[in-house]
């Protein structure tokens, strides 16, 4: 697994240290920070007590040359309708959010890194899901 796309989950559990999201980061060739996983890092950020501190890993995370911002474009946006069809079809709803990441990781070749087990229900795109230690 080279390309991955992290995220809330994976993020947080790497800058904790918990060890299967820092090898699998430390390992990869690229890793995709979907635009989706920013805004829910800014809201934690926002309204937690920590701020500056997580602003400044986050910042230097972003730095990383092996690390790429994906926005959401026209693929993505398409890629997201056909999920969010898809998951309708089989009754299988998941947090917004996540259909878009998952989108993001589509469209970017990339395996999604969390610790959320319902991104295997998206048949669109690959999952890597850690448990917690």
């Amino acid at each position: 697994m080279n390309r991955i796309c992290l995220d809330a989950s994976a993020y947080s559990n790497f800058q904790r240290g918990q060890r299967g999201a820092v090898d699998l980061i430390d390992m990869a060739d690229w890793i995709g920070m979907p635009s989706v996983t920013l805004g829910e890092l800014w809201a934690g950020f926002l309204s937690g007590g920590r701020m500056e501190s997580n602003v400044a890993q986050l910042r230097e995370f972003l730095a990383h040359p092996f690390v790429e911002i994906v926005s959401v474009d026209d693929d993505v946006a398409r890629i997201y309708g056909e999920i969010v069809t898809d998951l309708r079809t089989r009754g299988e709803p998941l947090p917004t959010n996540d259909i878009w990441i998952a989108a993001t990781a589509a469209r970017s070749g990339a395996t999604v890194l969390t610790f959320d087990a319902h991104f295997r229900k998206i048949a669109r795109v690959a999952a890597a899901v850690l448990s917690p230690q």
